[in-house]
C-alpha cells in the first residue's frame, strides 16, 4: 500500500534552548513507536521516519501515530471492500 508524503505524521520535538518551542523532527522515537503499537521495520515499511537517537516520548507524536494507523485500517478495510464487492459481482 503506498502513502503519499502528504498523509504521514510530522513528528514534533522540542527546540533545545529555554523558550524558543518546538520544531518538525527528523522522525519519531523508539518508544513513541512502541506506545502506538508499531516495530520499527513496520514504521519504516508504512514510509515514518524513525529516529534511533531520540529518547524522549511526546504524546502528541504518539497521537498522531495512532490516528494514522487509524486512517490506515479504514483505507484498508474500504480496499478490502470493494475488491470483495467486485469479486462478488463478477461471480454472480
Amino acid at each position: 500500500m503506498s502513502v503519499s508524503d502528504k498523509s504521514l505524521p510530522k513528528p514534533v520535538v522540542k527546540i533545545p534552548k529555554v523558550g524558543y518551542g518546538f520544531r518538525e523532527g527528523r522522525g519519531f522515537s523508539i518508544g513513541e513507536l512502541k506506545e502506538a503499537g508499531l516495530s520499527i521495520g513496520k514504521a519504516r515499511m508504512l514510509g515514518l521516519y524513525v529516529d534511533t537517537r531520540r529518547r524522549s516520548i511526546r504524546k502528541d507524536n504518539v497521537e498522531a501515530l495512532k490516528q494514522f494507523l487509524k486512517t490506515i485500517e479504514m483505507k484498508t478495510a474500504e480496499a478490502k471492500a470493494k475488491t470483495e464487492t467486485s469479486q462478488s459481482i463478477k461471480i454472480g
